[in-house]
């Protein structure tokens, strides 16, 4: 049986966040979430709470939590926010914001005979 949590319009681009998550692909819930806390980036915070969200979700679904690993955590991208900054000789320059969807999938293991 899978869970999943979803995070959308997360104000921080998409490619930073898939560098943090490439990292806990495939761990055990537990261990992802030692691993959330010792990451020193923005998108490690944003990430461990969706991963919450997903172990909540996971027990209200009647799964084990010590058996629970990650099986897919995806950041597609959201809508960009366009701003424009002055520049020098009255030009004027886009600045884009990126969002993005964070999207984790939990599955609790198969004990092997």
């Amino acid at each position: 049986m899978e869970v999943k949590a979803v995070l959308k319009y997360a104000k921080i681009s998409p490619t930073k966040v898939r560098q943090v998550l490439r990292v806990i692909q495939g761990q055990s819930a537990g261990n992802a979430l030692y691993q959330l806390k010792v990451i020193p980036k923005k998108s490690a915070k944003i990430i461990e709470g969706v991963l919450k969200s997903a172990l909540a979700n996971a027990e209200q679904h009647g799964l084990d939590i010590e058996k629970v690993y990650i099986k897919k955590a995806v950041a597609d991208e959201g809508p960009i926010y366009k701003k424009w900054m002055p520049r020098a000789h009255g030009r004027a320059t886009m600045l884009r914001k990126r969002t993005s969807h964070i999207t984790i999938v939990l599955e609790e293991k198969k004990e092997e005979k």
